[in-house]
């Protein structure tokens, strides 16, 4: 099946080129990215245009003013630019490994979304990472990561798991699985059947929230954290405040204790605005 890939950016062009790299080298192919810019700058045009001349990528870029953290409504945007039935969500500072879209494409059922995480990454570490290191598969390499500054941890595992391990570990992990906006997917209907992400809320929570909906709609979770790997390349967070944090967790305490389905702030919203503009 064809599916969309979507991820947020917000002036880091440097790093959405190694993510870009990333969707280059993937085995499944039968994909178009959405890439939801959050109101950056003209170097991540220049960036996104030039791509697109070399590259065999389907790339949407669907682009809004600069009005501070509004990563659900850029978000919305574009799942309604989307032309697919099935949508992976990752970020733009996010690089898929070349299995990336396969796994959830084979791992998709009916009436579920599936759940995976990221291995994160130093600076030092982020910054050596190449075009030829991604395309190469040597960025997902641990023991290539070892040799640039990554610090042991238990956390490899994710990514030298393969296979029934990789199987066995998403089993048995004690981990929830929820809606992760750096790894996460599901079918476009019943993103839709909630009204999407809540543009209420900012930064802190905001994806976990739409999957609290889901699970309230009885849409289920699938673990994948230890098969649909992506490696997370370091920055800083100047958007978070201890005020959205609190705001989004008080968000989300209300839609688990009320069963929560819908959001009023939302898709329709947009499709609204599309109409009008």
């Amino acid at each position: 099946m064809k599916v969309s890939v979507i991820f947020s950016t917000y002036n880091m062009p440097l790093w959405l080129e190694k993510v870009l790299w990333g969707y280059e080298c993937q085995t499944y192919q039968d994909f178009e990215i959405i890439i939801a810019d959050d109101g950056s700058g003209p170097d991540t045009r220049t960036l996104i245009d030039d791509f697109k001349k070399s590259s065999r990528l389907n790339i949407i870029h669907v682009w809004q003013e600069d009005e501070g953290f509004q990563k659900s409504r850029i978000l919305n945007k574009a799942i309604l630019n989307s032309t697919t039935d099935y949508l992976i969500f990752t970020d733009g500072d996010c690089i898929p490994r070349n299995d990336f879209v396969q796994v959830h494409v084979t791992k998709a059922r009916a009436g579920y979304f599936l759940s995976g995480g990221y291995f994160k990454l130093p600076m030092i570490t982020s910054e050596m990472i190449t075009r030829d290191d991604v395309i190469r598969q040597r960025a997902f390499d641990i023991n290539w990561l070892y040799a640039r500054g990554l610090e042991k941890t238990y956390k490899s595992m994710k990514l030298t798991s393969k296979g029934f391990k990789a199987d066995f570990l998403n089993f048995i992990t004690p981990a929830t699985a929820t809606w992760n906006g750096h790894n996460s997917s599901g079918w476009k209907e019943d993103l839709l059947s909630i009204n999407g992400f809540n543009e209420d809320m900012k930064y802190g929570g905001q994806d976990r929230e739409l999957g609290e909906r889901l699970m309230n709609k009885g849409i289920k979770g699938i673990q994948v954290r230890y098969s649909a790997i992506c490696i997370h390349l370091d920055h800083k967070r100047e958007y978070k405040t201890k005020e959205s944090v609190l705001f989004n967790l008080n968000v989300r305490k209300e839609t688990r204790r009320s069963k929560k389905i819908w959001t009023e702030n939302g898709l329709v919203k947009q499709k609204e605005a599309l109409r009008t503009n």
